[in-house]
């Protein structure tokens, strides 16, 4: 896996969903037909899954079953360790979604500064006292923090998950974060993403 480029890494769920979807009609897929399903340019394609698999084949492509299990082998052996600070309605929905399985993802913590929120959500995750972060994620070897709290207090949220060791944050809160470089951040803008949808409407 080590030399599989990080772009390509980045990009293997999305093929995996893709794969997926379309296992049922197809026991092979070529390149090309991923690209276009995906809206990919085909050079891109050919190179990322010939990094994932050498098993293609010209005029052929890959069995669509192998694939997806080369595919899910890298995915599932990159053990991460999840969790999520703010245990309100974003917070609990993401906590209890069961789709991160499908990707080998868990997260196996939340944190919260209310008391009365403290203890297990509806599936029995666990959630814990905001004095326990730290801690915890040094203790469990935490990479990756999800923030849904409000925006006031996301920035230092954002500080205290990067002084436990997290080297990347899933934020929801409607502000832009200052992080160290090493630190990946991806933005979710739910308002952004509705207006879109919205404009697409028309």
């Amino acid at each position: 896996m080590n030399e599989i480029k990080k772009a390509t890494l980045g990009r293997l769920p999305i093929y995996l969903e893709f794969l997926r979807e379309v296992q049922k009609e197809r026991e092979t897929v070529s390149t090309s037909f991923i690209a276009k399903g995906l809206s990919l340019g085909d050079v891109q394609v050919k190179k990322d899954l010939s990094s994932v698999c050498n098993k293609g084949k010209p005029k052929i492509g890959y069995k669509t079953a192998e694939l997806i299990r080369d595919i899910e082998k890298i995915i599932t052996n990159v053990k991460t360790g999840i969790v999520l600070v703010g245990a309100g309605k974003i917070g609990k929905a993401i906590l209890d979604y069961d789709g991160f399985s499908k990707f080998g993802l868990n997260i196996v913590a939340a944190f919260d500064n209310d008391e009365e929120k403290i203890g297990k959500s509806e599936n029995g995750k666990v959630i814990l006292p905001m004095s326990q972060l730290k801690e915890y994620c040094e203790k469990n070897g935490i990479s990756i923090g999800i923030i849904t709290v409000p925006k006031l207090f996301a920035q230092e949220v954002c500080d205290k998950l990067i002084d436990s060791g997290v080297k990347a944050i899933w934020n929801f809160a409607p502000v832009k974060l200052t992080t160290d470089k090493n630190v990946t951040i991806l933005q979710e803008n739910l308002a952004l993403s509705l207006a879109y949808l919205n404009l697409m409407s028309i």
